[in-house]
């Protein structure tokens, strides 16, 4: 029997939400749109036509995918971060409302910059360095990833974006010193690889099953790439310039010690909407 549109959508909005999905509506709609090959206006304007056989057996197959695990933004090849349209590939993590925390934190200060340099480290879809550009409109980003698959995506964001003349993606690994040729930046900010090694496999089926460990192990105990960012990469921050970081469950106080060893001083800590301890910055200090 055909079914409209609109019934469509409300019937998968119905199928997640029964699943135990918070977010059905955006997930359902997302499904939809991308499945019929519709736009969101067009889905609105199209919703009491009926939609093909052929176009509901491939919406229903989404969904069965997505609820075996399956993340939206990896069958859909897309999600928005900060008000921006972002292209995503398994190569990288998926944006998360919890680190437009810690965008929002970065856009603040950097407004407060004028022209100035800002490095991304383990920028993966390059979303924190894409906002900041975006906010910030004086700000030269530079999105340092050291996937190549990665950096591919952040070209294509960078592009989709408009963003070419002022944002610019580079090779970096963040366990490395980097070259002095760098040059300096007023900012660095970066969500790296924080969960424990051993955790992994304990995480949500979707999260292990699906998105790039590379972007998820942060070693033993899951502070590794802190302690080399903090101490190998500050001196790329000019005297008086800021670190921030996105920290996991429990880590806030780790990281604030490990910055302080490295000289770091004024560190405060953001939570995030669920109250959650979830950035630490600090301003590297003229004198160590």
């Amino acid at each position: 029997m055909a079914i409209t549109y609109n019934n469509l959508y409300l019937d998968i909005r119905q199928q997640l939400h029964r699943a135990g999905i918070e977010a059905a509506t955006l997930e359902a709609r997302e499904l939809v749109c991308f499945g019929t090959g519709k736009s969101r206006e067009e889905l609105s304007r199209d919703g009491g036509l009926y939609a093909s056989p052929e176009l509901e057996a491939r919406v229903r197959n989404l969904v069965d995918r997505h609820l075996a695990g399956e993340p939206v933004a990896y069958l859909i090849g897309e999600w928005e971060f900060y008000g921006l349209p972002l292209d995503i590939s398994r190569d990288v993590l998926i944006p998360r409302p919890d680190t437009e925390v810690l965008a929002e934190q970065a856009i603040e200060y950097v407004r407060t910059q004028g022209e100035c340099r800002v490095l991304d480290l383990c920028a993966g879809s390059g979303c924190i360095g894409l906002a900041i550009a975006a906010q910030a409109t004086s700000a030269r980003v530079v999105l340092g990833e050291w996937s190549d698959a990665a950096l591919k995506i952040c070209r294509q964001n960078i592009r989709r974006n408009s963003l070419s003349g002022r944002v610019v993606p580079m090779q970096a690994d963040a366990r490395e010193k980097p070259e002095k040729s760098l040059g300096e930046f007023q900012c660095i900010v970066s969500n790296p690889p924080y969960i424990p090694r051993a955790d992994i496999d304990g995480l949500d089926v979707s999260v292990r099953d699906y998105e790039p460990h590379l972007a998820l192990d942060g070693g033993e105990d899951g502070l590794d790439f802190y302690r080399s960012i903090s101490e190998k990469w500050k001196n790329t921050l000019v005297p008086g310039g800021r670190l921030y970081f996105e920290v996991g469950i429990g880590q806030a106080d780790s990281v604030l010690r490990i910055m302080r060893s490295q000289g770091f001083g004024d560190i405060q800590i953001v939570k995030d909407l669920h109250d959650i301890p979830r950035v630490v910055f600090g301003t590297l200090c003229t004198e160590v």
